[in-house]
């Protein structure tokens, strides 16, 4: 029930809407994960959304905007994204995150399931 893996669905385009992430995408009724894949050079255009977003570095480098700030970010760094406030994010690197969301709306489609 506990052990989900998240192998499997690399080539998942989690948000194509505004993001080149490519990643699985596992959900519960209320919470997020991702382990998403961005390309040196790609990233995830400016946009916004109600939930609350942690991304966790785990390798490669990244430049995030998040409303009037713009920042660098790298392993083990997290990047909180408030509500509704836009962020945008590029790859510097090769640049692999977790990112974790409390549910409100979701507008794309879960590769798996928490249970």
């Amino acid at each position: 029930m506990g052990l989900v893996k998240l192998d499997g669905h690399d080539d998942n385009l989690v948000t194509p809407q505004y993001s080149t992430a490519r990643g699985p995408v596992v959900r519960s009724d209320t919470m997020e994960l991702t382990r998403a894949f961005f390309e040196k050079g790609k990233g995830a255009s400016l946009h916004h959304h109600p939930e609350e977003q942690i991304v966790y570095v785990l390798s490669g480098r990244g430049r995030v905007r998040l409303g009037d700030e713009e920042y660098e970010i790298g392993p083990g760094d997290v990047s909180f994204h408030p509500s509704n406030v836009p962020h945008a994010i590029v790859a510097l690197e090769d640049l692999r995150v977790l990112s974790i969301k409390h549910l409100v709306d979701p507008i794309y489609e879960a590769t798996g399931r928490l249970t």
